[in-house]
């Protein structure tokens, strides 16, 4: 109800088969980072959230302030990968059609009839980049929810589905939001991550300064296909999950929901909205890829608290008494991991 079409698992697991697709997955996540940092400095961090995005089969929501590299970190990326990639500026005159396609009539040059033909839009593709996503209206985000929930578009009674493995990876400016158009929480729940794109080190900026103004060039070559990516998404979800894990991820999901009865103490003051089902399985999901990722052969407490910031920080809602008084979504996730802290060294 709550994830994309499920994908069929085939026959039985074999843990020999398991084992050497899980260490596969290992090596291809490290030749695209290394293809990734040919071209993009530093960014460490959002690389690997971006990379657990996929192999969760989940969609990224990146915020940064301008010249951060964000759209050349997905341009390149989709480069690694051997993916179509598209890529949409968002505008406040951008139209639904624009991004899905149009009917569009069509004259047979022999017979002199017409004919309605579906014209695809940049959506068909695999890694689709939309650039500046809140500067469009509600309508035209409103296109994205179909392919990103359900890999296909529905346009003129008809329903086409879109090519696996299939993406959107969406860019939104923190500043400059004057004639903006806020993403609706519906739609923010939609993505797996809100990933948090921040300055460089003076370092990292020291180099990216000396790559951008000399003749520096770099080649970046495909290291693992669309077919890799959809073997590794079905490995993803093999990964065994420890019941102690399965309960720290229930507890700090639940505790960040002021209507639930066990929630914690600080959420009712300081949280309007709580986070959604979708959530905990997300977590779940993006952990046993982290644990993956890492040459773990299953999730440990540390890879759901770490990626407890990018999965709760767009679900959570906090109040006016919160943002009042200097409290930020983040505060609320670090204090959260803090307080269920105790359970972790109960739970081993």
């Amino acid at each position: 109800m709550v994830q994309p079409p499920p994908i069929e698992s085939g026959t039985a697991s074999d843990p020999v088969d398991d084992a050497a697709k899980a260490a596969e997955l290992v090596k291809a996540c490290q030749a695209v980072r290394q293809q990734v940092g040919r071209v993009v400095v530093g960014q460490e961090d959002v690389i690997e959230q971006l990379l657990i995005a996929i192999l969760s089969r989940g969609h990224c929501l990146l915020e940064g302030v301008p010249g951060l590299a964000k759209t050349l970190m997905i341009r390149t990326l989709a480069e690694s990968m051997h993916l179509k990639f598209h890529r949409i500026q968002f505008t406040p005159d951008l139209m639904p059609g624009d991004i899905t396609g149009t009917d569009i009539i069509q004259e047979d040059p022999e017979t002199g009839r017409r004919q309605l033909l579906f014209e695809r839009g940049p959506v068909f593709t695999q890694m689709l980049l939309a650039d500046e996503i809140n500067r469009t209206p509600p309508k035209t985000q409103a296109a994205l929810l179909e392919a990103m929930q359900e890999h296909e578009v529905t346009a003129g009674g008809k329903t086409y589905k879109l090519d696996e493995p299939f993406f959107v990876l969406a860019t939104q400016n923190p500043i400059e939001q004057e004639g903006t158009y806020p993403l609706p929480e519906a739609q923010r729940d939609r993505f797996l991550f809100h990933v948090v794109v921040d300055y460089p080190s003076r370092e990292e900026e020291s180099e990216i300064v000396d790559r951008t103004t000399s003749t520096f060039d770099a080649t970046v070559q495909a290291v693992v296909t669309g077919e890799q990516i959809i073997a590794f998404q079905k490995t993803v979800r093999r990964v065994p999950l420890p019941p102690h894990v399965k309960e720290w991820v229930l507890d700090a999901v639940r505790a960040v929901r002021p209507s639930d009865p066990n929630c914690a103490p600080w959420a009712k003051e300081w949280i309007e909205w709580g986070p959604g089902p979708r959530a905990s399985q997300q977590l779940v999901l993006a952990s046993k890829a982290r644990a993956l990722m890492h040459g773990r052969p299953h999730v440990t407490l540390d890879d759901v608290q770490k990626l407890a910031f990018p999965v709760l920080r767009h679900r959570i809602v906090p109040t006016f008494t919160a943002e009042a008084d200097g409290i930020t979504v983040d505060d609320l996730i670090r204090r959260l991991i803090k307080d269920l802290a105790p359970k972790k060294s109960a739970a081993l």
